[in-house]
């Protein structure tokens, strides 16, 4: 390639990477009457994933979003607003998944010195044995006290009581998994299985809170689900449930449907999340 054209072709690179805020609409980004959920999983600065945020990056990411005028909510909020009620504008919702005990270590500091509310889906199990799994889970002891220091910001929900695994091409929560003997689970045996499985989880929740009714919110495992999980949860109680799908929630999203918005990836930095954010904007709002 000539030098003149390969010089044109860096200039034209440098010139687009620093326009990159362009990329998104235009003014303030300024959103109403929608949430952007966002969904973490492992905040820690030796372990290494896709899913895994170190401190530094997870603050920057939660100040630099305060700094460009979005309002973090509660878990709380949220539910007050899909049953009609108002949200700031720019609001915010975050979410972890699996209960890690790094939320506790790593995020919780984070997020209380910037009073920033979050809610973390566990995996309710965990709560017997917190430092069994290979990553650490979080102990009843730990998110009473975060609960207690930050009342009504810091919540705790359900990722299935033991069902947050996948059988082979099946995940546990939607599958009809093997069984001894070499047969397959029948249908209904599945489904007694993911009742009997969503009605703990509901059921350590409440003993969690210390008060009935407490577990009303879920997250799918890898955000797999059907329209008969939809049904089965719901009779164990569950009124909200969150998915992976990369949009914005709004009042007319299907309350076991609800979006969210993937920051827990390293190669997210604040910018590219505000961006992200801001393309998901729903025009005009509904």
């Amino acid at each position: 390639m000539p030098t003149r054209i390969l010089m044109t072709c860096l200039l034209f690179a440098v010139i687009l990477y620093a326009g990159y805020d362009t990329l998104a609409p235009k003014a303030d980004g300024t959103y109403r009457d929608q949430v952007a959920v966002l969904m973490y999983h492992h905040v820690h600065d030796t372990d290494h994933s896709a899913s895994t945020v170190s401190t530094a990056l997870f603050r920057e990411q939660l100040s630099y979003l305060l700094s460009r005028g979005y309002h973090f909510i509660s878990l709380g909020d949220f539910k007050q607003f899909l049953a009609g009620g108002p949200v700031p504008d720019k609001a915010v919702l975050v979410t972890f998944d699996d209960g890690y005990k790094s939320f506790h270590d790593f995020a919780y500091p984070i997020l209380r010195e910037l009073q920033v509310p979050a809610v973390n889906f566990i995996i309710t199990k965990d709560l017997d044995t917190p430092l069994a799994p290979s990553i650490p889970a979080l102990s009843p002891e730990e998110i009473q006290a975060m609960m207690r220091e930050m009342p009504g910001l810091i919540d705790a929900q359900c990722h299935t009581n033991a069902l947050h695994f996948k059988e082979g091409k099946y995940a546990g929560l939607t599958g009809r998994l093997p069984l001894q003997g070499g047969r397959t689970e029948t249908a209904e045996e599945a489904e007694q299985r993911v009742r009997q499985d969503s009605e703990a989880c509901a059921h350590k929740l409440d003993g969690l809170y210390g008060r009935d009714g407490a577990g009303d919110t879920f997250a799918y495992p890898y955000g797999i689900y059907t329209q008969r999980t939809q049904e089965i949860i719901s009779a164990a109680g569950f009124r909200y449930a969150f998915t992976i799908v990369g949009e914005m929630a709004t009042r007319y999203s299907d309350p076991l449907a609800i979006p969210r918005i993937n920051a827990g990836n390293p190669a997210i930095d604040p910018r590219r999340l505000d961006v992200t954010i801001r393309q998901r904007v729903v025009h005009p709002a509904p």
